[in-house]
């Protein structure tokens, strides 16, 4: 039996806390796409942590932790989530596994990508410079090195290959970067990644499945980045949606069972692209100061603006939700008039369709007004007890989305979870 939990908007959901909250009920946790580009914030012991690759269940115990062969891996950064992991007293080398299949990020990667984004001027992408174009790019291009080539003898040989093909990409850019010592820590990287548990990640995860355990698939960035169903071309690399879990992990689709869809009360983007209800005002300033929102892996300003059902609709409906989760519902408390896109007019036209190409066209959005329950919501922990004006807010959207949000986050805690009966 296999659960999926990932991002409806544009990343920075709230994911990790929510995988956190959710992993005492799995046996296991498996992250199925992206890369270090992403960041999931938990706090344990009081102390915040950013995971960018290892899985968030990470913390609890007895819980195994599987890197799939949808991610691409940065050995680096792993190393340095492994040492932050065991200075919380957590055995990462008896509850982390990765999967032989999983694509590598080389240190040439990271140059092609800044050397793409800067050649790009004011067309830029937004990417986070960390590498997982390039690598996705080698691994659809049959040219990546996998986590499995570091267990055979010709590894050199094939790295040698590849870097020399990608000396010749940054050449024609004429990027002239010295990544000598960023070598030099990939390699030593790579032998610390040896040292962990490699295994085969479809059988591993199959067998556990068909021994009756439960997997919690976790997801990275967002619905609206996935490159098929985004707003491309400003999109990542990889499908972030529930089709994913079953190339990412190599399970089957009728193994999949609840698909928990994660979507703030309000709407952030980091990075180029389109956002319609974008607010570029003293509101939207508000919101990012009182929802701390600044990315966590880049520390840059996210975009803030008004939740957006168009958008989650067709969120809901490429992944097949079944059940929300509503997080930073906190940080609307001190808001007069809320603000809800239930339409957009594209180029004069109103739709409840998301266009084929946002980047080009009008998009305007088309607002429902609620009035704002003016509230200190944190410490409510049930439904019943959510001010009247927050209740018809939640009953409009699960109208809307003919889905349930059947958790509400009032808080950064793991606590701070409002479950409905």
């Amino acid at each position: 039996m296999v659960d999926v939990i990932l991002g409806l908007q544009w990343g920075d959901e709230g994911k990790g806390k929510i995988v956190d909250y959710f992993a005492p009920a799995y046996d296991m946790v498996a992250r199925f796409q992206g890369g270090p580009n992403a960041g999931h914030t938990l706090y344990v012991e009081g102390k915040k942590i950013v995971l960018h690759q290892i899985p968030s269940g990470i913390f609890r115990e007895n819980k195994i932790n599987l890197i799939g062969n949808g991610v691409v891996l940065d050995a680096v950064i792993l190393k340095k989530e492994c040492e932050a992991v065991s200075s919380f007293g957590v055995d990462y080398k008896k509850s982390l596994y990765i999967s032989e299949r999983t694509h590598l990020i080389l240190p040439t990667h990271r140059a092609i990508d800044r050397a793409s984004e800067a050649a790009k001027g004011h067309d830029k992408i937004g990417s986070t410079l960390k590498g997982i174009s390039p690598a996705y790019m080698d691994k659809t291009g049959r040219n990546g090195l996998r986590v499995g080539d570091l267990l055979g003898n010709d590894f050199q040989k094939k790295y040698a290959q590849l870097r020399k093909k990608h000396q010749q990409i940054l050449d024609n850019f004429s990027f002239n970067e010295d990544i000598s010592d960023a070598e030099s820590e990939f390699f030593e990287a790579l032998e610390f990644l040896k040292s962990l548990q490699i295994v085969n990640g479809e059988y591993f995860i199959n067998d556990a499945i068909a021994n009756g355990k439960k997997i919690l698939a976790e997801g990275a960035q967002g619905s609206m980045l996935d490159v098929d169903f985004g707003t491309f071309p400003f999109v990542t690399s990889s499908n972030t949606i529930t089709a994913g879990v079953c190339s990412g992990l190599g399970i089957s689709p009728q193994k999949i069972r609840e698909v928990i869809g994660i979507t703030k009360a309000y709407c952030t983007r980091v990075g180029s692209g389109p956002f319609p209800t974008e607010l570029n005002d003293e509101m939207g300033e508000f919101i990012r100061q009182s929802g701390h929102e600044f990315g966590s892996t880049t520390g840059r300003p996210r975009r803030c603006g008004w939740i957006d059902l168009v958008a989650l609709n067709f969120a809901c409906m490429i992944n097949g939700v079944t059940q929300l989760v509503m997080t930073k519902a906190d940080v609307l408390d001190n808001i007069d008039v809320l603000k809800v896109c239930n339409q957009y007019k594209v180029n004069g036209k109103e739709t409840t369709q998301v266009p084929f190409q946002m980047e080009g066209s009008e998009v305007v959005p088309v607002y429902k007004e609620f009035p704002g329950w003016k509230t200190d919501i944190t410490a409510i922990k049930d439904f019943k007890s959510l001010p009247s004006p927050m209740d018809i807010y939640i009953k409009y959207i699960n109208s809307a989305l003919g889905v349930p949000v059947r958790y509400i986050s009032n808080g950064p805690g793991t606590d701070q979870i409002i479950v409905a009966l």
